[in-house]
């Protein structure tokens, strides 16, 4: 059984934000074996402001992982099940942790657990989530006790009210704001960043919620795309760069007012069947009540700096991101990709899925055949047993199979969006040779990644990145490739320009970050041994 943190469901007490580590406060088990998770002191360790590094907890650990995905519906009498759908959309985001809170102007309820959204939220469970607005957030994270502590929507009592918050990205400065709340007597209930911006809200001196909010968002830096509710109003609000994307979106309902949706991604308003109205500009504050959306802009004046990985891996191609169409940017990159290094071969195969339309823009302007030659398996679950003899490069041959007579015998072009560490691009590789391939010639739709991500996603230290301490030529040694080429920063930057104004993050491929706080120890170079 999925285990469940529940808050605000059946008379259950609120954490409130001044007492959320007290030690009276310990791990119970409530009926029909649901956890109902309490903070422990062992619980509430110190998050000492390094980005979250983590090793790979996938078979899939040649790939960046953004770290969640968020929701927020106002005004709809089955606010739990639409933030449900919405979420469900953006699963591709993180699929480790969800939640939902919601509100029906006097309550606030709070339920996550571990695992997809279709695991945790069945109908049984979206019952006891009553109300008109709501809030959801889908993660990606470690496992275990600690995890479900952090997942979220993190709901507080505080000095300024119930509250609930949902957060996509990472704040770099959290370590001295951490010390700085704890000398003001701030206790923590979880090591999640977003708890960060609750307690700024609740210690904030400003007289009204909406300016307590203002002042805490002014005081963090780093990357935040997040959505907050109270029992009666929703919170939208993205960082003044605009590194994480949020765009809000518009059900009409005919003799009642509009229900509004902000989601990280458009791909969400078309499962609800919303119309995209417009992205939350960076710098801005969003609040929606039962009077309508007001928006102040609380920061202004700072160069946007918005991700760029959005539209080469993170984003779903049927997602509107930073207004631009995602597959339009991909297809460009293919495009591109294949003008700076093109090669003699046969067919273009991509690396399902991420490789798919950058391959299909390839293909068409080298004019050659594009093939399926990669079948990826969609239904291997989070967790297998491997066989007793463990048989070489396990773990891609159990989520990709080769298509033997499309590969045999042909030069074989091979699209993926990155290479991380190389050690999956390498076990690919030597699939695609091992089902026949004349020659493998591997293509990647971005540049090298040089340098560790702080703003929101789940990297490697720059010792553990293979573009950061080799050469491109000794990086094909490795991956056993006949050839390797990358497209140019200046072609990827073209690729992403639609006229849309935008000004991108590419701090991963560059090492030059946008904000004054990093963390100097993972951007150190390590002599590595291929």
């Amino acid at each position: 059984m999925t285990r469940l943190l529940i808050q605000g469901v059946g008379g259950m007490p609120d954490l409130p934000a001044s007492s959320a580590c007290h030690p009276e406060l310990r791990a119970k088990r409530g009926s029909e074996g649901t956890a109902v998770a309490w903070a422990s002191p062992q619980q509430c360790a110190i998050h000492d402001s390094r980005s979250r590094i983590h090793e790979p907890r996938t078979t899939e650990g040649d790939k960046l992982r953004e770290e969640c995905g968020v929701v927020a519906i106002h005004g709809h009498p089955d606010a739990a099940r639409e933030t449900y759908l919405g979420l469900y959309a953006l699963q591709h985001r993180g699929q480790e942790s969800a939640g939902i809170a919601t509100a029906d102007g006097q309550r606030l309820a709070n339920i996550k657990g571990m695992g997809l959204v279709s695991e945790i939220f069945t109908d049984d469970v979206l019952a006891k989530l009553p109300g008109n607005m709501a809030i959801g957030h889908t993660r990606y994270s470690t496992t275990g006790d600690s995890a479900l502590l952090n997942a979220q929507p993190i709901r507080v009592e505080s000095t300024k009210g119930l509250m609930a918050i949902a957060h996509n990205g990472n704040l770099v400065n959290l370590g001295n704001l951490r010390l700085k709340l704890e000398h003001e007597g701030a206790y923590f209930q979880t090591t999640s960043d977003s708890e960060i911006i609750v307690q700024l809200i609740a210690h904030s001196q400003a007289s009204t919620l909406v300016d307590a909010i203002a002042d805490s968002l002014s005081q963090v830096e780093g990357a935040f795309s997040l959505v907050m509710m109270t029992r009666d109003r929703i919170f939208a609000a993205r960082d003044p760069r605009g590194f994480r994307p949020l765009s809000m979106g518009r059900i009409k309902n005919a003799g009642a007012p509009d229900t509004v949706i902000f989601a990280s991604e458009t791909c969400a308003f078309d499962l609800l069947r919303a119309e995209f109205v417009r992205d939350v500009l960076p710098g801005e504050l969003v609040m929606v009540t039962e009077d309508g959306v007001t928006s102040r802009q609380y920061a202004s004046g700072v160069a946007q700096a918005s991700c760029i990985f959005e539209h080469v891996y993170f984003s779903r191609p049927d997602s509107r991101v930073f207004g631009r169409w995602v597959q339009e940017s991909r297809d460009r990159m293919g495009r591109q990709l294949a003008r700076e290094s093109g090669v003699p071969a046969d067919v273009v195969v991509p690396v399902p899925d991420s490789g798919v339309t950058a391959a299909l823009g390839y293909a068409e302007e080298a004019g050659l055949p594009f093939r399926f030659g990669l079948i990826r398996n969609h239904y291997v679950g989070r967790t297998f047993i491997e066989p007793e003899q463990r048989v070489r490069d396990f773990g891609v041959r159990l989520k990709l199979n080769p298509v033997h007579n499309l590969l045999e015998g042909k030069r074989v072009v091979l699209i993926d969006d990155s290479i991380i560490r190389g050690t999956t691009c390498r076990k690919i590789v030597r699939m695609v040779r091992g089902a026949g391939a004349k020659e493998v010639h591997l293509r990647i739709s971005c540049p090298p990644t040089t340098s560790p991500c702080f703003y929101g996603v789940d990297t490697p230290s720059k010792r553990d990145l293979i573009a950061a301490n080799h050469s491109i030529e000794e990086i094909r040694q490795f991956i056993e490739a006949d050839s390797l080429a990358y497209l140019s920063l200046e072609g990827l930057l073209a690729s992403c320009d639609g006229g849309e104004g935008n000004q991108f993050c590419v701090a991963c491929y560059t090492g030059n970050y946008p904000t004054k706080w990093i963390d100097v120890d993972e951007i150190l170079p390590a002599t590595a041994t291929l």
